[in-house]
This record gives structure tokens, C-alpha cells and sequence, in this order.
């Protein structure tokens, strides 16, 4: 890092598996989020998350993650143990692969967003390392602001109400002072101990701002963001934390809070370097009311510059609106002395007429709008009468449109717009290159936001977890409440699914309100459209509640069985939208955002939720046809095994049976014990080649052939040669089998006969009363090779207390390194068996199979026993 000091260092290395890139992303964000760092945050999580994916996917080998800060920035170096790698001659330039290739992608992104970045080989790794540099931020003197006419001054309330509160190193209040009861409706005993972020609405946007928990964490803080209040409204506010420490050393916030539109109480003015030049320099009075704001503190930017532009022509209202990228609409950001239902991002159109004014590309003066109504929407029904309205513009393209109103009619004049024109013009190029700060920043931020969603998203096929994770993922990043509705089948209704609001005490309200409307018409059509019956059937609904309050209405109706309390009205007031979740050109369902009242969603939030709706709803898909086959699979291979296990007389029978591979029931092993006629039972167990699927199906033809033959009367080795010749009949669909198969019949005195014959399957083996241990058949060929088979049946009797064991090979070839369980360990465990029960010995030879390696076993494995128990 050159001559740069470096004050603190993060290591950890992640084992190549898919999983250790959201953990490498998870350890750089929350390391860098611990420096304070959270300006390059976004970049930083983008470029680890592409180069850890190349180390542990791509190359295979386990990456080594270090950062390292200096005052100035932070550098992150990855390095893989990839040892076969070409070393590039150093005459060669580096290849960062195209813009479509699979490779190179990470050093592409070094490029696009870090200040330096490098590579260096070694025989036996790959180490590349990304700059990221901080932002330049005015910093450091006291300064004092110019001498102002009073006309000029900010305008506050008579009197200033400046909270005070105090939170602890947990993030809970600790003090709460009068002002901050007078302003937000609590009194200090209802909040003390409990977490401020259950009281605030926190501006959420990915990537353009600090969570709260980081920003109480953070030496000084200054910006905006809401309370809500006592009465369920959220109270816009302005405030400055400063971080301190008590004389035993234990940190605390302190946050001074202010309404937000008396911000100025407690906002830091901009500073600027005192030179010759500027000292001379004629300061325009606009100019120094707005001052120089941070770049990326656009917000700030517009609401100073609506503040002057009220106060410059006298006015009793002013907003500034920001165009959209196709300049068809206008966002609102900005405004002071409207009501809050003209609050940010709601929007207009720009050419709201067909005359000269209906057009926000023009300056405009109205001198009493009673006369033309609807001329500018965003003042319908807020008393003001006249209003003058000027475009910003940047190189001719409109940019957005600033505007003043007051109350009385006649009070502009082209000259007032030739006023607010020229303060547009000066203001137009810094306004749009916040805005396009701002935007980067959020572009950023959201393809950081969309990597964690896939990843999420990617990781799970169950259904419900989806769906929890579509609503976790929005609220309260995107939106404030979320509901998910899901469509079965294009013959069916949408049906809520799932329902997600930021406090969790509205979740009920809420999913009682949304049960009760018709959910929203699925349609295909992309992007997000507006969704009024939440809000209008909450509005109706709190009325009803409230006039029943008072002893008005009828005390039945809409709320006789769920009462719709004013706080849900409150909490889906705001605008909703609907985005449809589309996935193999179906409607599958749809994904329902909402914010309280008054608020609305901006155009760039409402792009980041339909991308990510596409992505959550090809994963919904997924888990939804992994159910159905899950389901079918199952089924079919239940079909498969036998339905039960005979009661012998005077034979205990039991049988163990574990299938290999995830959500697989039967496999390539299989066992069978059914009546042949009075007296006689037939018993098999077999191993077909291979797992899966495909084996199964060569099970269900063997045990269903073996049944019929028996019970037409063949004996053992007629059994067997006609199911080979079955099995060889499949053709290239045919797998060659072992097979155990034999008949026994119970014996007046208590013994059993048994006969059987073993084709190419591990030898049954004999467990008698003094515990020795015998092989009870010889070896013969297996089934599904050879045309011709000459197969010979074995007799023998087991006596009471005797115990015959039968095993696929999955038992006896059980492995760990080197070392195998084996016909030897397998008959050592038998010996120990002695007394036993047929069902304890079956589960003492699992669990000794279970515990003979420590990886779970791979191949199927079936274990029949059959004993014939002592006279009691």
C-alpha cells in the first residue's frame, strides 16, 4: 500500500464450498461496516463476492480474505491456492475476459470500480487486490456563516422544541427529556430500556444510506428520518448524534432532534476553504443560503434550495420536483409548506395540459388557480391560489421543475418567474450531478442487494422458506409491508400466502384487512402498477371503527369479528403496488409492496423490486416443481416397496432398509417376505447395480416377478432362472443383480427349514445359541449376465435361538479411508448377538455399519433377519 499507514487489519480464510461466498461477503461487509467505512461498503462486497467465487468455484481451493484500512481507504487482497496455474510472462497483457465470458469478470469489476487494483502470481497462487478510496468530504474548521437580512433567515416554529435522547451501547434509550415527550406524544417512562429502532422509520434505500444501528455506532451522524409518534403518524424530523463515553468507559449516543423543516437549528453548515479569490468574490444571496453541500447530499441540497426559493419570492409554499430518466414524469423531493400527503416521490405528469402552462418544460405563472383547476396537481386541495412553476435544465434536457405558491390570488408576475428562472438556472447542473451521484450510488447498492438476494434465493427449495425470504428480503428494505399471493393453477384464484409488515404488531391487523378484499387481478404485464383497495378499504374500515367509538352506526358490520384499529390504517395508508411473479410464462402469484400513509415508492425502488419480483419468481417456481416430483417420486417409490411383513409362526422377522441419496425411499437394494401357500413363506433380498431411479425399476420387476413365480409353484433355482431370463429381456435397460432368495417353513417341534439359494449375493450367515457364527449358503453366479444358469438350492434347519442374517453389500462393503466392515466384521458384530431379538439385531448390525466411518453411508443397505425364538 505504498508509503499509506495501515491502522487496521481483518483475516480469514473460507473453504471451497459454494456457501463461503456469502460468508466472505458477510465478513467484508460487517468489517468495513465496524471501520466506519460504510461509503465503500458496496463496492467492496461486489468485488469480493466475484473474486472468492472464482477461487473457491472456479479454481477449487480454499481463498484467504485481508483487509487492510488507512485513513484514506481501504485495500481487500484475495488470494486461491490454485498450484497449476500459468504464470503470464510479464511482456503479455493481462486478458480480462469478455463481457459475456464466465471468467474474468472480477478484474473487469476491479476496473469499473476501484481506485487500483492488481494481480500477482506465484507457482502456487493467485493474489489479486482492490483499492477503494473514500470519498472527499469537507471537513474541519469552524466557520461562521454571513450577516443576512432577517427576511433571509430560516424560519422556525415561536418556539424551538429540541429533543434530547440518549441511547446506550445496546441501542436502547436511556434518557428522554421534555421536548422529545412534547414532540413525539411518549412521556419518558414509556420508552426508556426499549430500542430506538422500534421508533423510527429509518430511510431503508440499498446503498444510498447508514442503517441505524450503524449510525448510532459512528462517532457524528447528521441527516433526516422519521418518529413515528404516539398516534401511529410518523413525524418527519432532522437530527445530530454525537457518540461519547461516560467516565467508566461505556459508550453512548446522544441525538439532538429537531422537525425536520427546522433543520437549519441543527444543521452543520457547508465549508468551504477561505482563499484571496474567494474572499473578493460578490457571494450571491441564493448561493449562500444553499451553500456548498456534500456531493451526495442531495436531499439537503433540494430542501435548501425550496426553502430559499420560498423565502426569495415571499411565498407561503415551495417544492422542486425531479424529473424521471424519460422525462414523462415528475418525482416530488423536495418541498416546505405543503401538507404531508404532497410528500416525497409522489408523482405528476409533466405535461399535465395541452395549453403553453399545462407543460412543466415551460416557465409558468397562475394567477389564481380557483380559475383553472387541476392546472398543477400537486396543489389540488392545499388552499393555494396563485403560483409560478420554472424548469430546471441541463444542456436542454429538462431535469426537474421548481415552484413557489401562496395563498392569495395575484401575487406573480413574469418578473417573479424571471427571478425563480435565473435561481433554476444556477441551481440545474448541481442538482443534476447529486442526482446522478445519488443514482450511482444506488445502482451500486442495488446490485450488491440483488447478489445477496440470488444467493438466498439459490439456497433454498422449500416453498414456504421462499416465501419467507421474498418478504424478508423487501421489508424494510424496499417497502414497509409486504404480502405474497401465490396462483396454484392458472384455474385457480390468488390465494395470500404470506404477510410481512416492519412492526411486527401489524402483521395481524394487516393480513386480517388484506383477507377481506379481493386480492389483485394476476396480470402478465410487467413492471409495477398502483393498488388502491388496501388503503381505501383501511381508511373505511378505521372510520367505521371510530364512529362506532362514539355511538355511531350500526355496531355490526365490517368490524363486528376483526376490528381494524386506526394504527392499520395508519401502516397501508401510503401507496401500494403490485408486481406479478412470472416464471415459465405463467403467473404464479404476485408480490404486493405498501408504504404508511402519505408515502410513496421511488422510480428507482420500484425498478430494484421488479427486478428482484423475477428473481423471487423463478425461485418460487423452482421450489414449487422440486415439491411436485418430490411428491411423485415418493409415491412411486413407495409403490415399490412391499406393503408389509407377514407374521410367521413361530419366527421373529424383521428387516432394515435405507435407501442412498437425498429423498430417495427405495434404490438399487430391495428385500421381500410374502406368503406362497399354507405354511410356506418365500423371503429375498437383492442388490440391483447402481442407485437411483433406474435401479429401482429393475427392484420392482425382480420382486414382483419373484412372488408370482413362487406362488405357481416353482421351486428356488426355476424362481430364479425365469427372472434372469426376464431381466435380460429388457435389453440395454437391464442391470445385472444379486440375489438371496429362499423358502422357509415353521416346524411343529419349534425349528424352521429353510432352503434357499444365493446368486452372486454376500453369504447369509448362521448366528447359533453358543455364538458362533457360519455361512449357511455357497456362492452361485448373479443374475443378468449369463443366458444359462444352473442354479442349486441349500437346505438347513434353524434351531430355537438361532438367528440367519442377510445384508446387501451396502453393510459389508462400508468403508472409512482404507478400511473396510468386510464379511469378517461382519460376522465379529453378529457373534455379540447372541439373546437377541430378530429387530435388536438388525439395529446393532446399523448401528455398528453407522459407526464404522464418519461419513454418513453412500450405498443402499437392507438387512432381513429372521430367528426362530427358544421355548419359553
Amino acid at each position: 500500500m505504498g508509503s499509506a499507514v495501515i491502522t487496521a487489519r481483518a483475516a480469514a480464510t473460507f473453504e471451497p464450498v459454494a456457501r463461503s461466498v456469502a460468508t466472505a461477503r458477510a465478513f467484508v461487509r460487517d468489517t468495513l461496516q465496524g471501520w466506519g467505512y460504510t461509503d465503500v461498503v458496496d463496492d467492496a462486497v461486489v468485488l469480493t463476492s466475484e473474486l472468492v467465487t472464482n477461487a473457491v468455484i472456479h479454481a477449487g481451493t480454499a481463498a484467504d480474505v485481508l483487509c487492510l484500512r488507512t485513513e484514506d481507504g481501504v485495500r481487500v487482497e484475495i488470494a486461491d491456492h490454485y498450484p497449476e496455474r500459468e504464470i503470464p510472462l510479464q511482456t503479455a497483457g493481462l486478458d480480462l475476459g469478455g463481457l459475456d465470458s464466465e471468467n474474468g469478470r472480477g478484474l473487469l469489476l476491479c476496473a469499473a470500480l476501484a481506485s487500483r487494483w492488481g494481480v500477482e502470481y506465484s507457482p502456487t497462487r493467485k493474489h489479486v487486490w482492490f483499492q477503494l478510496d473514500l470519498p472527499d468530504r469537507p471537513v474541519g474548521v469552524r466557520s461562521a456563516g454571513p450577516l443576512l437580512p432577517v427576511g433571509l433567515l430560516p424560519v422556525t416554529d415561536e418556539r424551538v422544541r429540541v429533543a434530547v435522547v440518549q441511547i446506550d451501547s445496546e441501542g436502547a434509550v436511556a434518557a428522554w427529556n421534555d421536548d422529545a415527550a412534547y414532540l413525539f406524544g411518549y412521556t419518558a417512562d414509556q420508552v426508556t430500556g426499549k430500542q430506538l429502532a422500534d421508533f423510527t422509520a429509518w430511510p431503508q434505500t440499498p446503498g444510498t444510506s447508514t442503517g441505524i444501528a450503524d449510525a448510532l455506532r459512528l462517532s457524528r451522524w447528521e441527516g433526516s428520518y422519521g418518529i413515528r409518534g404516539a398516534d401511529g403518524r410518523t413525524i418527519p424530523v432532522y437530527g445530530s448524534h454525537l457518540r461519547v463515553r461516560d467516565p467508566q468507559g461505556e459508550p453512548s449516543t446522544v441525538c439532538l432532534l429537531v422537525r425536520d423543516y427546522e433543520r437549519a437549528v441543527l444543521q452543520t453548515p457547508a465549508r468551504t476553504p477561505v482563499s484571496d479569490t474567494a474572499e473578493s468574490r460578490k457571494t450571491d444571496p441564493f448561493e449562500v443560503f444553499i451553500g456548498s453541500p456534500a456531493p451526495d447530499d442531495l436531499d439537503g441540497l433540494l430542501q435548501r434550495t425550496v426553502e430559499r426559493a420560498r423565502d426569495m419570492l415571499d411565498a407561503d409554499a415551495a417544492f422542486l420536483l425531479l424529473a424521471t430518466d424519460d422525462e414523462t414524469e415528475l418525482e416530488v423531493r423536495a418541498t416546505t409548506g405543503l401538507p404531508s400527503a404532497r410528500q416525497r416521490f409522489a408523482r405528476v405528469p409533466v405535461e399535465a395540459g395541452t395549453g403553453r402552462y399545462g407543460s412543466a418544460r415551460m416557465p409558468a405563472v397562475h394567477e389564481d388557480l380557483d380559475a383553472v383547476p387541476g392546472a398543477v396537481p400537486l396543489l389540488g386541495n392545499t388552499g393555494m391560489r396563485s403560483v409560478v412553476t420554472v424548469p430546471l435544465k441541463v444542456e436542454g434536457r429538462l431535469t426537474g421543475s421548481l415552484g413557489v405558491a401562496a395563498e392569495g390570488a395575484g401575487r406573480y408576475s413574469n418578473e417573479e418567474a424571471l427571478r425563480l428562472q435565473f435561481a433554476a438556472d444556477r441551481i440545474a447542473l448541481a442538482v443534476e450531478s447529486a442526482r446522478l451521484g445519488e443514482l450511482e450510488r444506488l445502482r451500486r447498492g442495488s446490485l450488491s442487494f440483488l447478489v445477496e438476494a440470488s444467493d438466498l434465493l439459490a439456497g433454498t427449495l422449500d416453498r414456504d422458506q421462499t416465501l419467507a425470504l421474498m418478504a424478508q428480503m423487501t421489508v424494510p428494505t424496499l417497502a414497509t409491508w409486504c404480502a405474497v399471493y401465490t396462483i396454484a393453477d392458472p384455474a385457480s384464484d390468488p390465494e395470500l400466502s404470506y404477510v410481512l409488515h416492519e412492526d411486527e404488531e401489524r402483521i395481524d391487523g394487516l393480513k386480517s384487512l388484506l383477507t377481506r378484499i379481493p386480492p389483485p387481478e394476476p396480470v402478465r404485464t410487467p413492471g409495477a402498477r398502483v393498488w388502491a383497495a388496501p388503503s381505501q378499504a383501511a381508511h373505511e374500515a378505521a372510520l367505521r371503527t371510530s364512529m362506532r367509538s362514539i355511538g355511531i352506526g350500526d355496531p355490526g358490520g365490517l368490524g363486528s369479528t376483526t376490528r381494524t384499529t386506526l394504527a392499520t390504517a395508519a401502516a397501508v395508508g401510503g401507496e401500494t403496488v403490485v408486481l406479478p411473479l412470472v416464471a415459465r410464462n405463467r403467473v404464479i402469484g404476485m408480490l404486493t409492496l405498501g408504504k404508511p400513509s402519505d408515502d410513496h415508492f421511488r422510480q428507482e425502488i420500484l425498478e430494484l423490486a421488479e427486478d428482484l419480483s423475477r428473481r423471487a419468481a423463478l425461485a418460487l417456481d423452482n421450489a414449487r416443481l422440486y415439491s411436485e416430483r418430490t411428491a411423485i417420486s415418493q409415491s412411486l417409490q413407495r409403490s415399490l416397496l412391499p406393503p408389509g411383513l407377514p407374521a410367521v409362526p413361530n419366527v421373529e422377522v424383521d428387516v432394515i432398509y435405507r435407501a442412498a441419496g437425498e429423498g430417495n425411499e427405495v434404490g438399487g437394494d430391495f428385500y421381500d417376505v410374502f406368503p406362497i401357500r399354507d405354511g410356506a413363506y418365500g423371503f429375498a433380498i437383492g442388490d440391483v447395480c447402481g442407485t437411483g431411479p433406474e435401479a429401482a425399476a429393475v427392484t420392482g420387476l425382480a420382486r414382483h416377478a419373484l412372488r408370482l413365480l413362487a406362488r405357481e409353484g416353482f421351486g428356488g433355482p426355476a424362481v430364479l432362472e425365469r427372472l434372469n431370463a426376464a431381466i435380460l429381456d429388457e435389453g440395454t435397460r437391464s442391470r445385472f443383480l444379486t440375489l438371496l432368495y429362499g423358502e422357509l417353513w415353521p416346524q411343529e417341534d419349534g425349528s424352521a427349514l429353510l432352503k434357499v439359494v444365493c446368486a452372486g449375493h454376500p453369504l447369509p450367515l448362521r448366528l447359533r445359541q453358543d455364538g458362533s457364527v457360519e455361512p449357511a449358503a455357497d456362492p452361485q453366479p448373479l443374475l443378468g449376465v449369463m443366458e444359462d444358469l444352473e442354479l442349486y438350492e441349500q437346505t438347513f434347519t434353524l434351531e430355537p435361538g438361532d438367528v440367519l442374517l442377510c445384508v446387501t453389500d451396502g453393510v459389508t462393503e462400508r468403508r472409512e479411508g482404507t478400511r473396510m466392515l468386510g464379511d469378517d466384521g461382519l460376522a465379529d458384530v453378529l457373534a455379540h448377538c447372541t439373546g437377541l431379538t430378530a429387530g435388536a439385531v438388525a439395529a446393532r448390525i446399523l448401528r455398528a455399519v453407522e459407526r464404522f466411518a464418519a461419513e454418513p453411508p453412500s450405498d443402499d443397505m437392507a438387512i432381513l433377519t429372521m430367528r426362530v425364538p427358544e421355548p419359553h
